[in-house]
């Protein structure tokens, strides 16, 4: 490191009580709500039963390591893993702008959230919703004060009103024994057979693998979330604000490190035992249960029977809750599930425009100059809109399409994030700040399994 990173201004501050802390994991979850969560591992459920769950399990699980890790950085350091990697490689920005332009700037979200009204309200043209709900975005995230501040609060909504519906419809329609067959569903038992079905597609099985959590570049965007609330050596770094909002627009991305010592080493013992409760609570337990409560409603209600794929498969699991409980439930249910689709489609354009403008601004910036970050992002956020809303326009507005594409390329995006995240931590934090062992092997595991399947179906696309 140079003499410049090992300059120390400020000592490592104290962190709060773990409720304080609520917050970053929800934006990330967030992510995963509309995607793997809500139509992936519910529809492969429905064919399937629960033997395939322990892929969820794992992907969830891989996605905590990878997401604590890209946190460890933040709380060290006061900046963006994007700017590590910058300070590591050269040319890094340009891989992070390219795998998150293209896989994220699908409009997959908003068109599968125009055809939930279109389907439900019987009137509209599905292509000039999915335009008004993009645009509905961007004007959200240009008016909040503070963007951080503004996903948070949306996201916690979202989740709050989501979640108690989703586990009403569960208790009405499952059964006891569904739940021996999720205990063993999880270790890769199904209907006789171990691990994969006969006829699965193991490029469904990997897209819902990969959103099984936020998916792709999205969990490198959590260092965002940890520094902008403050977390660690992100007490002491700017946030990204509203271009209409008053005050100070530039801020540096150069965060400052800590002086190793033993009063900041406890109180960084103290940091990572919380962020670690923080995510393992929010973002892998209601997580798992939001995947785990959505494929229960799937069995119960659509096993063998799944004959339609992606949004399409949405509406047959809402016609059977109408039949059989009430229409009232059925427009509760489809209303749901689109405000987790809209807030999904939020969420990711807020985090694509973060990773996409801090890159380009590393390429372009002197080191420690002070830029305006918040005009990089809304020319990235607005840039997104204006391509989801010309892919739109060129016809490509199926839903179960652009998302299963844009899954598959995020895998591969993930592929590199493990190793990636592991370099950047060996190599630009103290030893006695640097990940243990035994989270090193459960990152290189990671890395080859999404290796393994990225490979296969690069060779066998068809399967």
């Amino acid at each position: 490191m140079s003499a410049k990173m090992n300059e120390t201004k400020k000592d490592l501050p104290s962190p709060p009580k773990l409720w304080q802390s609520l917050g970053p994991s929800f934006i990330l979850l967030g992510l995963a709500l509309g995607s793997g969560e809500l139509i992936m591992w519910p529809y492969l459920t429905a064919s399937w039963g629960f033997g395939l769950m322990w892929g969820a399990l794992l992907g969830i699980t891989f996605q905590f390591f990878l997401n604590t890790e890209v946190m460890r950085y933040a709380l060290v350091w006061g900046e963006s893993v994007f700017m590590g990697f910058k300070r590591l490689y050269k040319w890094a920005p340009v891989w992070f702008i390219i795998s998150t332009f293209i896989p994220w700037g699908l409009p997959g979200f908003s068109s599968a959230t125009a055809q939930i009204l279109t389907r439900t309200l019987g009137f509209g043209n599905q292509t000039v919703l999915s335009i008004i709900l993009l645009l509905l975005v961007g004007f959200i995230l240009t008016g909040g004060r503070v963007l951080y501040k503004t996903m948070e609060y949306l996201q916690k909504t979202v989740i709050i009103v989501g979640l108690p519906i989703i586990l009403g419809l569960v208790v009405w329609f499952s059964r006891g024994e569904y739940w021996a067959e999720l205990m063993v569903g999880f270790i890769g038992k199904g209907n006789n057979w171990w691990f994969f079905p006969g006829g699965v597609s193991l490029a469904s099985f990997l897209g819902a693998f990969a959103y099984s959590g936020a998916g792709g570049n999205l969990n490198l965007a959590q260092s965002y979330y940890i520094k902008e609330k403050g977390f660690g050596m992100g007490r002491f770094t700017g946030k990204i604000t509203s271009l209409f909002s008053p005050g100070k627009k530039e801020i540096r991305l150069e965060g400052q490190t800590f002086q190793i010592n033993e009063a900041n080493l406890s109180r960084w013992r103290q940091w990572w035992r919380m962020v670690n409760q923080e995510h393992f609570l929010v973002f892998w337990g209601l997580g798992l249960l939001s995947i785990v409560l959505l494929s229960f409603l799937s069995r119960a209600l659509l096993l063998g029977q799944a004959n339609k794929e992606g949004i399409e498969f949405l509406f047959q699991e809402t016609t059977l809750i109408g039949q059989q409980l009430s229409p009232v439930m059925s427009v509760v249910f489809i209303s749901v599930a689109g405000l987790m689709l809209f807030s999904t489609q939020l969420g990711v354009l807020e985090s694509a425009s973060r990773i996409i403008s801090e890159n380009f601004l590393l390429i372009v910036h002197k080191p420690n100059q002070f830029i305006n970050a918040s005009l990089a992002f809304y020319v990235a956020l607005w840039g997104q809109i204006a391509l989801g809303i010309i892919i739109l326009l060129f016809g490509f507005k199926e839903p179960r399409f652009l998302l299963t594409l844009s899954a598959l390329l995020n895998a591969g995006a993930m592929m590199v994030a493990f190793p990636a995240i592991y370099l950047l931590n060996r190599r630009l934090l103290a030893k006695e700040l640097q990940p243990s062992i035994w989270r090193v092997f459960v990152l290189s595991a990671a890395f080859l399994f999404f290796l393994v399947f990225v490979l296969y179906l690069a060779l066998w696309p068809n399967q």
